[in-house]
């Protein structure tokens, strides 16, 4: 286990919603945490100083990316991820358990591992949980997570159940070939849409050492009542004293409601990509900037909100997009990061001051 992870709960109440610190060899985070997605070491379109500036205190990076370019070697010499990247935060590495799922080609998965040819080039990749380690030990994020086998849904029962049992096998082994005492790594909760699978991984995963549990296989294609179905049936099984991780999620109702029932921690390239699409998150519901209505919008895109974008009108960012400026996509980029990071914040607040049933509420009143 790591000697220099720690995971605190500062306030918490009854019905779910929890703040807490996540300590790390990087420094300590605040939670409820949004972690943007930097895939390649870089989030998309935005510098990392910028990057700081939207409040993020942790920043996600994935596992299968850069074992294809630049190589963990590389990192590895560069200092490792975050030096590697400029960041002074925590980090934390995705398996690439998804990217096997969402884009490798010819994909082979056995019990020993996953074997299959990369999106770029079509180089053969043996990925076994054994090698994921190895990558991520390399790689020198704060947390790496165990390689798991992830299925689309819907799926079929039988097909969920062979991945959620293939996962536990996996996290075993990802346990027994971890060599680095400064990395703390998570078990990933499986088992689809499934209430009683989940419920069956997630006491598993929890009788095994690790720092932290994540749920996994979600947003992968089921709707919001399914996602709320599948955390109900796992959070029961979580320890309180460990922190928890809902992978890949999500949009801004996701997130709140997540936190409703205890969840912590969230990564997802929502902020960005919609950045690059010029749709805008606000706390009254978001913007589509290339809608006409904008062109002569003076205010700008939040009134009380501190990123560069709310430097300038509705309609000046609206003309950035319709001229083809990159500048559009980079600031939209930002507005979105710092909401995100708002947003999180907000909920901790809540949980602190005790309102934080009122403060969702309120929330999800305002999307509507």
């Amino acid at each position: 286990m790591s000697d220099q992870f720690g995971f605190h709960v500062v306030a918490s109440d009854p019905s779910g919603p929890r703040a807490g610190r996540l300590v790390t060899p990087h420094g300590v985070v605040e939670t409820p945490l949004f972690m943007p997605v930097a895939t390649l070491a870089s989030v998309k379109g935005v510098d990392i100083g910028r990057v700081a500036e939207t409040g993020a205190g942790m920043l996600l990076a994935n596992t299968y990316h850069l074992h294809l370019r630049p190589g963990e070697d590389r990192v590895n010499r560069a200092g490792g991820l975050a030096r590697f990247m400029g960041w002074s935060g925590p980090t934390l590495t995705d398996s690439g358990g998804y990217q096997v799922f969402s884009l490798a080609q010819q994909v082979q998965v056995t019990d020993r591992g996953a074997a299959f040819r990369s999106h770029l080039d079509g180089a053969a990749i043996d990925l076994t949980p054994e090698v994921a380690v190895a990558i991520q030990e390399q790689l020198g994020a704060d947390v790496a997570m165990q390689l798991d086998h992830v299925v689309g849904l819907p799926a079929s029962r039988s097909l969920v159940a062979e991945a959620m049992e293939r996962s536990l096998a996996w996290a075993e082994r990802c346990l027994a070939a971890r060599r680095r005492p400064d990395q703390a790594m998570f078990g990933i909760v499986q088992g689809g849409l499934e209430a009683d699978l989940r419920a069956a991984s997630a006491r598993h995963l929890t009788s095994l050492p690790f720092e932290g549990y994540a749920v996994g296989g979600l947003s992968v294609g089921e709707g919001p009542e399914a996602m709320a179905a599948a955390l109900a049936a796992t959070m029961p099984h979580l320890p309180a004293e460990k922190p928890r991780y809902l992978m890949g999620v999500g949009k801004p109702q996701d997130i709140v409601n997540a936190i409703a029932v205890g969840i912590d921690m969230f990564d997802c390239v929502l902020p960005t990509r919609c950045g690059r699409n010029a749709l805008l998150y606000t706390f009254s519901g978001p913007l589509r900037l290339r809608n006409a209505q904008y062109a002569d919008d003076e205010r700008p895109v939040e009134e009380d909100c501190p990123c560069p974008a709310c430097g300038h009108s509705r309609g000046y960012l609206r003309h950035l997009f319709l001229a083809g400026e990159m500048l559009g996509p980079v600031l939209a980029s930002m507005h979105n990061l710092t909401f995100y990071q708002r947003l999180v914040r907000q909920l901790r607040d809540a949980v602190l001051a005790g309102r934080f049933a009122e403060v969702r509420a309120e929330f999800l009143a305002r999307l509507q």
